[in-house]
């Protein structure tokens, strides 16, 4: 009873963050890491008893599965060089560099498992990253970037982490099987991943209901997740790819399962994500208690390795952002289908932004107790004390400071531009509207009075959307209608609320069929502007 109360005020303290969050003008995910710290130092709260094995395959395919929703494989494709470079090469490199400084610091701890704290540390989070930068009002073009990284970079590190654990355990390592282990388990991942979204998506087919559709959703990316790891595939991976085949395979005409999917996995992301790092900071004080009276000592070699994190990432983004810029130049790109940073400025931010956060921390915990033969594992206290101040550094002081960073350098979304490609987006919905209704004229009878009314409407949208390609007299005819239109909305928005009203009523009388009446008020919530 007090685990499940414990989830209870977590969950209840994930939905206050939000409104909090957005007064203060700080992350949401921050402010839940400082209160699962806090809540963890209240003598009565008890420690959270999920096992480390279960908080990867519990946490990371919902949080994954739903920002490959919100993205597109051809988004991936453009950003592939953020990928190699980002994902792959700079955790290689971040992997090596602070393997090198921990063992330095402590050479009684073996190569080994000081490449291993490296795996831990080297992946920003995809889940804190954008929600960070989302949170900031970071230019689109970053946060693509950001989420790209955060995406793919965990396959990168947990292959590496497996290699490490595997070399720790029975002494044993080889470089020819670690670079077979990477690429079998990319190639499972992919077949596993496609083939889960390219079955799930005919099932969805089958299912004529949202909520059914809906809910086979929620199943796909565990699926996903545990069918890739069972065969020693790359989980992570798999739940990328078979969420980004699902989203590049959706009907035009599924509205009521975006609608209704749309606001799912918007709930499902938010309390997972506050879940995830509230139990970041309630964990820290279990890894505290662990280490005992070392912690003291602990912690200055735990701030060498941020220093580490931080020299790395910045080495790295600073002279890679001008090569790429250089490179897309000479090639006669324009700045505006960029991926990645294109300013030092964005550069730094970009820095910044990159938090550690869910991965890290469910890997740490997942280190195994003892090695072949029963010995402890080496350095494993100073390993989990390591990673999870580095977790602790980069989400609350980079996420405190981050939104002071983009204000003193001005790298925000410009909402002038922002706002010409909406009317640009709209103006192409209201084109392709009025070129169908036109073939529809053509090949049918249509009546006069039906088509005149339908065209001026059309006519009227595309000179709301961008007046600069229209006609004067257009724009006049434009401009009179909109107020027309506007007033016509308002007045049977009035009505839809009268009508929901009486439904309200129905559905309080002896003998309603609820169910009958909710889908009535269903069909006109969705005639409700928002």
């Amino acid at each position: 009873m007090e685990q499940l109360t414990l989830i209870f005020v977590v969950f209840l303290a994930t939905i206050i963050a939000v409104p909090v969050s957005a007064r203060l003008g700080l992350p949401s995910p921050v402010l839940m890491t400082v209160f699962g710290v806090m809540l963890a130092l209240i003598p009565a709260t008890p420690n959270p008893t999920i096992e480390p094995e279960l908080i990867l395959p519990l946490l990371l395919p919902p949080l994954l599965f739903a920002a490959a929703r919100r993205t597109h494989w051809r988004q991936f494709k453009a950003g592939w060089r953020a990928v190699v470079g980002l994902a792959v090469i700079l955790v290689l490199v971040s992997t090596a560099a602070v393997g090198a400084a921990f063992h330095g610091l402590d050479p009684g701890i073996p190569v080994a498992a000081s490449v291993l704290l490296g795996a831990l540390v080297s992946p920003p989070d995809p889940v804190a990253a954008t929600a960070v930068a989302g949170d900031v009002g970071l230019p689109r073009r970053l946060v693509n970037t950001l989420e790209t990284e955060g995406l793919f970079n965990d396959v990168t590190a947990i292959v590496i982490y497996g290699v490490a654990v595997s070399a720790v355990v029975s002494g044993h390592f080889s470089t020819g099987e670690a670079i077979g282990e990477f690429l079998l388990s990319a190639v499972i991942a992919v077949v596993i991943g496609l083939g889960v979204g390219w079955l799930s998506g005919r099932l969805m087919g089958l299912l004529d209901d949202a909520t059914l559709q809906v809910a086979l959703s929620l199943l796909v990316p565990f699926a996903a997740y545990v069918a890739a790891d069972r065969l020693h595939g790359s989980g992570v991976l798999s739940v990328l790819l078979c969420g980004f085949y699902l989203s590049d395979n959706t009907s035009a005409d599924d509205v009521a399962y975006r609608l209704v999917g749309t606001a799912f996995w918007d709930i499902v992301e938010l309390l997972v994500t506050g879940f995830a790092f509230g139990l970041i900071g309630q964990e820290l004080h279990t890894v505290v208690e662990e280490v005992g009276d070392q912690w003291t000592a602990l912690l200055g070699h735990a701030m060498e390795i941020v220093g580490v994190v931080l020299a790395v990432r910045l080495i790295w983004l600073l002279p890679g952002g001008w090569f790429a810029n250089r490179l897309r130049r000479s090639a006669g790109d324009d700045d505006e289908d960029a991926e990645g940073p294109i300013t030092w400025r964005e550069s730094v931010v970009m820095w910044w932004s990159g938090m550690r956060g869910v991965a890290t921390v469910a890997l740490a915990l997942a280190i195994p107790f003892t090695v072949d033969g029963g010995a402890p594992f080496p350095g494993r206290d100073q390993i989990l004390f390591t990673a999870f101040v580095v977790v602790l550094f980069t989400l609350v002081v980079q996420g405190l400071t981050l939104p002071l960073l983009v204000r003193v350098l001005g790298v925000t979304v410009d909402d002038k531009a922002r706002r010409d490609a909406e009317r640009h987006l709209w103006f192409r919905v209201a084109k392709a509207e009025l070129r169908h209704l036109n073939e529809i004229a053509d090949r049918e009878d249509l009546p006069d009075d039906v088509y005149e009314r339908l065209s001026r409407r059309q006519q009227t949208r595309l000179a709301a959307a961008c007046p600069e390609d229209v006609d004067e007299e257009l724009r006049a005819m434009a401009k009179q209608r909109y107020g027309e239109m506007k007033k016509y909305r308002q007045l049977e928005q009035r009505m839809l609320s009268a009508g929901r009203e009486e439904m309200l009523t129905a559905r309080a009388e002896t003998g309603a069929d609820p169910e009958l009446v909710d889908r009535v008020i269903r069909q006109l919530d969705l005639r409700t502007d928002r």
